[in-house]
């Protein structure tokens, strides 16, 4: 093996050491954040009905905000849906709703509306019947992290795989960890499968438990048929 092979094997194991971390990550501490977050939210108690006194309070508060600019464009490389609010001591900004539906598409320069504000962020915005949640809201979402978590997790086996046959595999192995074409295909499947995977568990409404091992089980039946293919290829190859 030259030189530049051992090099790519020792970055692929670093490449797999950085993807476990964040898998790891991604399992522990973003989802328990993010889970930690909801829950707290959910049990958020109404502020007392007293002026506040500092931006920041671990209760629900609701304040009397005035519109003086919307925007709204959903074309282009970049969109925009927002609404400048102002009218209180702590909360005044630009507040990004990320739809024009169904609150801001209805908002007016002088118009009134009333904001949910917990932990120092607008929660929400609201004019009459018409309420929208802003991106601030804590959602019940475990699926995002368990996607990338996933994703990480496999990124960490295929390059750890791919960098250890390089480093002490036998020739006939390393040809089975060649980037062209198991290399890139692998890495096909598993964007694939994690991305498009996971969207689709997510959007069936399954829980989010079984995104994981779904989106494993996709990967693995992918790579045994990227695998299977090529050797059909080489048995046919050999007799003709």
């Amino acid at each position: 093996m030259t030189w530049w092979g051992r090099v790519k094997g020792v970055l692929l194991i670093v490449v797999s050491v950085a993807a476990a971390a964040g898998c790891f990550l991604a399992f522990t501490s973003w989802m328990s954040a993010q889970t930690g977050r909801y829950e707290d939210y959910r049990a958020a108690r109404a502020c007392p009905e007293r002026e506040a006194t500092r931006a920041w309070e671990d209760c629900l508060r609701t304040v009397a905000f005035t519109v003086t600019d919307v925007e709204f464009r959903t074309t282009g490389r970049r969109g925009k849906q927002q609404a400048t609010v102002v009218g209180t001591p702590f909360w005044d900004r630009v507040v990004d709703l990320g739809s024009p539906d169904p609150l801001l598409r209805e908002l007016r320069e002088g118009d009134r509306v009333t904001g949910t504000i917990w932990r120092g962020d607008i929660m929400a915005l609201a004019k009459g019947d018409l309420r929208q949640n802003t991106p601030e809201e804590p959602r019940d979402e475990p699926e995002i992290p368990a996607i990338a978590g996933t994703l990480a997790g496999l990124l960490a086996v295929l390059t750890f795989a791919f960098g250890a046959i390089r480093l002490a595999g036998s020739p006939r192995l390393r040809e089975y960890a060649a980037w062209r074409p198991y290399g890139r295909r692998l890495l096909v499947a598993v964007l694939v499968a994690g991305f498009g995977g996971g969207m689709l568990f997510t959007w069936l409404g399954l829980p989010w438990w079984l995104t994981p091992p779904g989106i494993v089980a996709v990967t693995g039946c992918a790579a045994a048929l990227i695998y299977g293919w090529d050797a059909e290829e080489r048995a046919r190859a050999r007799l003709s």
